[in-house]
């Protein structure tokens, strides 16, 4: 590696915490620490969401994306995927985002707290703890892949587990010192570097490109954006069909910013609601144009490559961006994109350890505790869990040894268990008044079961004698939302009358 690229890592790896402490080292409380005292700008909030729902493999893969494994293209077609995140992002901010601000709360599931009582509040919470284990403890792991790829071409070769060890002890430093403040803010910088990577990326490639390219690219289909085959079999198994990106991403995008604490405790930093509703909705402008960024960037390698498909490349989608940064890239530009590929990886983790933390003070310590203890003892707790949380990170992450192993994938998919069962507890507390907690547990538990068969077993054969598929994953929110409310529904009707009083318990700090 050169050495200019080498002192740009550097410099990045130690600047980060470093910044964040700086921000966030005035911790006054509890609530500053979890929601920053719920003052921080609308717009840094926004990037922060932004920032914390990329991911390194977002930042490699997107570009691939432009690209079919079957030899054809799929253009431009996976931004109506985020069309539908702008649908989905404004129906929460009218719906849930209001509940979210009145009183104390300061995390997603106090809501349903209120509504069912305790337990119902406990199970979505551990709900939420597993599945971000499991999602984010492998997304850090499947991280340090590409980084791990690029490290080796500069002559830096590491294993696995060192890189996500060094990642994870980074990213606690201004978590466990700055809390949700020194996150925001390092999630605007961090944001600020792989777009400004991407952009950097897009300048070189177009000095090596041929004139013309971008007919030859019209021609080909890669500017296409939508896929308007409304062929049934089509809409349940493929991602890119119109009516599945739009409206199953719509309804995904509700669970995952509307019931996901990570992204919750956000816009609950924010001012007031007005506020929550500028950051939630501009996170999906935002992501769309991140989006349709690297899909450009895509469109362009595929004019450098000599407008080949996959398999004419012999490689994969997600390689092809990987390459070109370690391969074609000026001395001082790859070492910012190597950070940038860094960035995306610590902003989510440090996301994830917060919002870890902030949950199991608030849903499940005070909750069950019963106890109201004094703010300084609960913004210990709270570094404490914080602390917990990494090392669980670290060792999870670690325990991985190749890129084959089948749990990767199911980790990567693991909120289609979840996200529609939690989803619907909310529809269900709010507009089936009969319904209470045991009916809305039930309901839950019965949701996330059959979403872990339509999840791992279920396969639909697109055509005669064709390899089955999977159902596409913007349908299993959906899915599970029905599940959940037809169950809590039914359950619902032993009742006579509609529950008058929800469990009124101490409201956590």
């Amino acid at each position: 590696m050169h050495p200019v690229d080498l002192a740009i890592i550097v410099v990045y790896l130690a600047a980060m915490p470093a910044i964040g402490v700086l921000v966030g080292r005035r911790q006054r409380s509890a609530a500053d620490y979890f929601i920053g005292e719920r003052s921080l700008p609308w717009w840094a909030v926004c990037f922060s969401i932004v920032a914390t729902e990329t991911s390194t493999l977002t930042v490699i893969s997107t570009p691939g994306l432009i690209w079919a494994a079957s030899g054809n293209y799929n253009g431009l077609t996976y931004l109506q995927l985020p069309f539908g995140y702008i649908i989905g992002r404004t129906l929460v901010s009218f719906v849930l985002l209001p509940r979210y601000f009145k009183g104390q709360q300061t995390t997603a599931y106090a809501f349903l707290g209120e509504r069912f009582g305790s337990a119902m509040q406990g199970v979505s919470s551990v709900a939420f703890i597993v599945t971000r284990l499991l999602a984010e403890g492998v997304r850090l792991f499947a991280g340090a892949i590409p980084i791990q790829v690029i490290l080796k071409h500069f002559g830096l070769n590491t294993s696995y587990w060192q890189i996500v060890v060094v990642l994870t002890a980074l990213t606690v430093i201004y978590a466990l010192v700055g809390g949700i403040k020194a996150v925001v803010w390092v999630d605007v910088i961090q944001l600020s570097v792989y777009v400004g990577g991407a952009i950097i990326a897009m300048i070189v490639l177009a000095g090596k490109l041929p004139d013309g390219w971008t007919s030859r690219a019209a021609d080909a289909g890669i500017f296409r954006l939508f896929d308007f085959n409304f062929d049934f079999l089509h809409l349940l198994t493929s991602q890119y069909a119109f009516v599945t990106a739009v409206v199953g991403g719509a309804i995904f995008t509700m669970a995952s910013h509307g019931t996901d604490q990570l992204i919750v405790q956000r816009f609950l930093a924010c001012r007031s609601v007005a506020d929550g509703r500028k950051a939630l909705i501009g996170s999906g402008v935002a992501v769309t144009v991140q989006f349709a960024l690297f899909l450009f960037v895509g469109a362009m390698l595929w004019a450098h490559n000599g407008f080949r498909t996959l398999p004419e490349l012999g490689v994969k989608g997600d390689d092809v961006f990987t390459n070109f940064i370690t391969s074609e890239l000026p001395v001082g530009v790859a070492g910012l994109l190597i950070a940038a590929i860094l960035a995306s990886t610590m902003g989510a983790l440090a996301s994830a350890l917060n919002a870890l933390s902030n949950s199991t003070v608030a849903d499940l310590y005070q909750r069950f505790t019963k106890r109201q203890p004094e703010d300084s003892k609960l913004l210990r707790h709270g570094r404490m869990w914080t602390l917990v949380w990494a090392v669980v990170f670290a060792v999870f992450g670690s325990l991985f040894s190749n890129r084959n192993n089948p749990v990767i994938e199911q980790g990567l998919s693991i909120t289609g268990y979840t996200y529609g069962a939690m989803l619907g507890a909310f529809f269900l507390g709010m507009w089936v008044k009969r319904a209470r907690q045991l009916d809305a547990i039930i309901a839950f538990v019965v949701t996330v079961a059959v979403m872990a068969v339509v999840v791992l077993a279920v396969k639909i054969p697109p055509a005669p004698g064709a390899k089955p598929v999977v159902l596409a994953f913007p349908w299993y929110t959906l899915l599970g939302v029905l599940i959940t409310l037809v169950v809590g529904g039914a359950l619902s009707l032993r009742h006579r009358t509609p529950e008058t009083t929800a469990a009124k318990e101490p409201e956590p700090v």
